[in-house]
């Protein structure tokens, strides 16, 4: 285990069914067999990350299928560099998280996000991996101890992640391009902002750099009401765009494009 107290840093322990540091911090193991290593101190809110609908809602659209291929393609690059230890930042209800596994049968996994909603649901998808409700910002695992991080649609500290990186590990990132949802954005809003799909690799910190990036995209169609509205309420457009504007979407079936980016950022 190379787990850390995220109060003074230093090594947990397993004791019983709890983690322990050398200075006396301890956490329990919630029933559910997640570990909560989010001190009260480190929250900006009494519940923070997505609330229990937001992450039922894309369980929902999840399981019904429609981005199998985002999470088999995930999986497959994954498998590829065969990490001995990798961890899941932002991990939400795990659905790609429980792909992973299953694609890393032999390394020791870990996932974490901020949500405690979600990280209680996502644990019974893989109860084999080590599940934390932790901060993205002070993710408590030892320095230079994963060989594979994943970043699924989830913000990112770049410094936690090269923290994070054994040399020769890398970052496997999965995130939107320009062209994801267009027709769903197009409903939505008067003006579609338009966004640079390699901005994020301006923020690579030195001693990382991008080795492999593809994108991947079909066309999905929405015939169910459930599923439009699950889509709206697993992104960001959701909340952005007016009642009316989602009502309008809920109410008639559609098409959209699926259009994904995933990169490949290496520890040097």
């Amino acid at each position: 285990m190379s787990l850390t107290c995220p109060i003074c840093q230093s090594a947990l322990s397993v004791v019983d069914n709890s983690v322990v540091c050398p200075a006396g911090h301890r956490f329990d193991r919630a029933r559910q067999g997640y570990l909560n290593l989010l001190p009260v101190q480190h929250k900006n809110s009494r519940d923070p990350g997505d609330n229990a609908a937001m992450v039922e809602a894309r369980r929902r659209f999840l399981d019904g299928g429609h981005y199998v291929p985002l999470a088999e393609r995930l999986a497959q690059l994954a498998a590829g560099y065969q990490p001995a230890r990798w961890l899941d930042i932002g991990c939400g209800e795990g659905y790609y998280t429980a792909k992973l596994a299953d694609s890393l049968p032999q390394a020791d996994g870990y996932a974490l996000d901020i949500s405690r909603e979600a990280v209680k649901r996502a644990c019974k998808r893989a109860p084999q991996l080590s599940w934390l409700v932790a901060s993205m910002a002070r993710v408590p695992l030892a320095d230079a101890s994963c060989q594979l991080l994943a970043s699924v649609f989830s913000p990112l500290d770049w410094q936690e992640a090269k923290r994070l990186l054994a040399p020769g590990g890398g970052l496997l990132r999965m995130g939107p391009t320009s062209e994801h949802l267009m027709e769903l954005r197009q409903k939505l809003y008067d003006e579609v902002r338009d966004y640079d799909d390699q901005k994020h690799l301006e923020l690579i910190p030195g001693g990382m750099r991008l080795a492999h990036s593809e994108t991947l995209s079909f066309t999905l169609q929405l015939d169910s009401s459930q599923a439009r509205a699950d889509l709206l309420a697993m992104t960001p457009h959701g909340w952005r765009a007016s009642a009316e504007k989602r009502a309008a979407v809920i109410a008639e079936p559609c098409e959209v494009t699926v259009a994904i980016r995933y990169d490949w950022i290496e520890r040097i």
